[in-house]
């Protein structure tokens, strides 16, 4: 029996030559490293057409499904709330392998720095990844864990107090990795993702 799983609530964004340079002054980095993302579906999309993601990382498997409708977004702050994305990750083998039969590889390295803050109040609990993808994307995630049930909207507030304080004014949503690269290497896929409402 798998324990209590958490919800990813992030908010991805575009890096630029200073956010790192900030990232190192006002937080403590807590790792540097590289992995490889082998995405997985089925030859008709099965699995992403319903924002479902497959993927093995450095051999272990993931599988993030999307937790919440487009209704349930306007729910609360819907502006703040739709610059994040939220997805439950099972990393339980077993309860993967019964959701996913058929798959189809897609794979790309990125690389990897990842900051944490000190403290207590606003910035507990946050992170801040900066990932480089071997295809030419930089993408940036602030990240916020919360156990499934508990409230979304107080990891909501974390997020864009760390957007402010990190000079992020946007109020675009970002694409990540996997969205760009099907963008460009994979666009017939990306057309029905888009077609279908999600991406």
């Amino acid at each position: 029996m798998e324990s209590t799983m958490s919800v990813e609530v992030e908010r991805k964004f575009v890096c630029d030559a200073d956010i790192q340079k900030q990232l190192e002054e006002i937080g403590v980095c807590i790792g540097q490293k590289q992995f490889q993302d082998k995405y997985f579906d089925t030859p008709d999309f099965l699995l992403t057409l319903r924002d479902v993601w497959l993927r093995c990382r450095q051999g272990c498997w993931e599988l993030k499904c999307t937790t919440v409708t487009k209704a349930e977004d306007r729910v609360g702050e819907p502006q703040k709330a739709e610059l994040c994305s939220r997805y439950q990750e099972i990393t339980n083998l077993s309860q993967i392998q019964l959701k996913v039969r058929e798959f189809m590889k897609e794979e790309f390295t990125t690389q990897r720095c990842s900051f944490t803050f000190g403290g207590e109040g606003d910035e507990s609990g946050v992170r801040v990844d900066l990932d480089q993808a071997d295809f030419g994307y930089c993408v940036g995630e602030i990240e916020v864990l919360v156990p499934k049930g508990e409230d979304i909207q107080s990891a909501l507030r974390k997020i864009e107090k760390t957007a402010q304080r990190l000079g992020l004014s946007g109020d675009q949503r970002v694409q990540g990795k996997m969205d760009v690269y099907l963008q460009r290497y994979c666009p017939e896929h990306y057309a029905k993702l888009l077609s279908a409402s999600i991406l």
